[in-house]
């Protein structure tokens, strides 16, 4: 807060205070300055008296007449027109609090689901250089519903400082900032769907291990939640990777390790789309065809 420098303002004027309340001119004269003359009063007997001018003083303005019961206070006129009031144009919005996704259903009369009008939860599997990260955000750009796109990996690097890589070695923290980011995005997921909004998450889930695998994004955005896995051949995820740079880029060895676990999810019920020979807007369509089979027959997993 800035503070006036010099001489402090005086207080409001109130009743029973002031300048107006035994003050008397002479005392606050100067001595030996000469006194100011006396008012005269002149006028017919009965008149008002004329107002004292002191100086210094600003004498108060008179009360306004009392206004009759029943009307309305005068409008303050400031140039040619009354001042219109300010609209309250922003309110507060109510938001439904997020809650576990359901399975969406099929609408009634309909052979097949239209996957591109209903809300959904997707999470998007793959080794890294699957392409995941393109596919979803494609998918969630050109929907005709409202839809987000919520990656894993951009959520960890919200931590700055004291970052936990995975690449330095899987460990505590690396595991305790996964769990975390991952509980992030399933909070996300399930406010968004609450207000009408899709979401496509998108994380490297392994089908051998429970620290990573299906059953934490379970429990975090809820049983709606539509898995699919992409999952090209090793050629094409190591030239994908080769074009990667920073901490996003791994090394081929580390690359192949994750692509040859990840084929555990043939077999597991999940629906899987081989992208080798397909790009971003192929395979956006085919996964549009895969939820739409998904919503009318949930896989089980």
């Amino acid at each position: 807060m800035q503070h006036a420098v010099g001489s402090p303002l005086p207080p409001p004027h109130q009743p029973g205070h002031g300048p107006a309340t035994g003050w008397s001119p002479a005392a606050h004269h100067p001595p030996g300055a000469p006194q100011p003359p006396a008012p005269s009063f002149t006028g017919q007997p009965g008149a008002p008296h004329p107002q004292v001018q002191v100086p210094g003083h600003v004498p108060e303005a008179p009360a306004p007449p009392p206004r009759p019961q029943g009307q309305a206070p005068a409008t303050l006129q400031l140039g040619p027109g009354p001042v219109p009031p300010v609209p309250d144009t922003t309110g507060h919005v109510q938001l439904p609090p997020g809650g576990p996704v359901a399975m969406p259903s099929p609408p009634p009369g309909t052979a097949q689901a239209d996957s591109g009008a209903t809300t959904l939860a997707v999470l998007l599997i793959g080794p890294a250089g699957a392409g995941k990260t393109s596919v979803a955000k494609f998918w969630a750009e050109h929907r005709r519903v409202p839809t987000a796109h919520i990656s894993l990996d951009d959520v960890r690097e919200w931590v700055r400082s004291g970052f936990a890589d995975p690449q330095s070695g899987w460990n505590d923290h690396s595991e305790a900032q996964y769990r975390l980011a991952r509980r992030t995005c399933g909070f996300a997921a399930r406010n968004f769907l609450a207000n009408g909004i899709s979401c496509i998450l998108d994380d490297a889930v392994f089908p051998d291990r429970p620290v990573v695998g299906l059953g934490g994004w379970k429990r975090h955005v809820g049983p709606g939640l539509l898995p699919v896995v992409l999952l090209p051949g090793l050629e094409v995820v190591l030239e994908r990777n080769a074009e990667r740079s920073g901490n996003r880029r791994l090394s081929d060895e580390e690359v192949a390790r994750i692509h040859g676990r990840m084929a555990g999810w043939y077999g597991s019920g999940l629906p899987i789309i081989d992208n080798s020979q397909m790009d971003v807007p192929a395979t956006a369509r085919v996964l549009d065809d895969v939820l739409a089979r998904a919503i009318a027959s949930p896989p089980q997993w």
